[in-house]
């Protein structure tokens, strides 16, 4: 059961009133957390917290806490896990989202060369190398 969010948009303005519009879209709502849905993607690629960690050049410590629920991360930090997990840009969207987080704009600098690396499958490193080169500051 999949409805567009355009088309959940279009019923949202339709809709006569509030309480119609949620209980015929509840379904269709986001209901995990953070790391639920880390936890969620974690499994489906199967792959290793450690590894994804090392790939995302992150303490430790911090990653843990992100990954158990206990901090939610900085836009960048969170960024830098998607990278490392190789997620597709609809992937990284949701997780932005889900984290309350604005999407990556093609339009802002910084964004358009996160989306190119996203697309392009390129490491935390490579992409902080080109954002470094074109003067913006790093995923950290």
């Amino acid at each position: 059961m999949v409805k567009d969010t355009s088309k959940i948009v279009e019923e949202l303005g339709l809709s006569p009133d509030f309480k119609t519009f949620y209980s015929e879209n509840k379904d269709y709502m986001v209901k995990k957390d953070l790391s639920q849905l880390l936890d969620e993607l974690i499994a489906k690629y199967d792959l290793k917290k450690s590894q994804v960690i090392r790939a995302a050049e992150m303490s430790e410590v911090y990653a843990y806490q992100i990954f158990s629920g206990l901090r939610v991360p900085e836009r960048k930090k969170l960024l830098c896990l998607a990278i490392a997990m190789k997620l597709s840009l609809d992937e990284v969207q949701t997780l932005l989202k889900c984290a309350g987080y604005s999407t990556l704009y093609v339009k802002l600098p910084f964004d358009s060369i996160v989306l190119y690396g996203v697309c392009k499958k390129l490491s935390v490193v490579e992409i902080n190398e080109i954002l470094y080169e074109y003067g913006l500051e790093t995923l950290g």
